[in-house]
């Protein structure tokens, strides 16, 4: 069973997202974080289950889609780090990705 390893930014970025959703309605922003949480808690048990990222289709990156969140991680063979999360219209940079390991 792997390891699920929040890093800071990403939560920073989930929070960020949940803040906006909270500007028209705090139940929805609730319910946004309550089901981005208990879809990342799939990856205990099956931590390659994600897709890899159009963008990053050579890379060792995997995403879970949430919407209107996409949620970047990357597994180690152990540990999975929750790297970024982002509106799923935005478009990811790699470099983004790199600076938060």
């Amino acid at each position: 069973m792997a390891q699920i390893i929040w890093t800071e930014p990403a939560l920073n970025d989930l929070d960020a997202i949940a803040d906006y959703v909270a500007i028209e309605n705090v139940s929805a922003s609730t319910a946004l974080v309550q089901s981005v949480f208990a879809h990342i808690e799939q990856l205990r048990v099956h931590p390659e289950s994600g897709s890899k990222p159009l963008e990053l289709k050579r890379s060792r990156y995997r995403q879970i889609v949430e919407p209107p969140c996409r949620v970047l991680y990357r597994y180690d063979g152990e540990k999975v780090f929750i790297l970024h999360v982002m509106r799923t219209k935005q478009l990811l940079r790699k470099s983004r990705l790199k600076s938060r390991e």
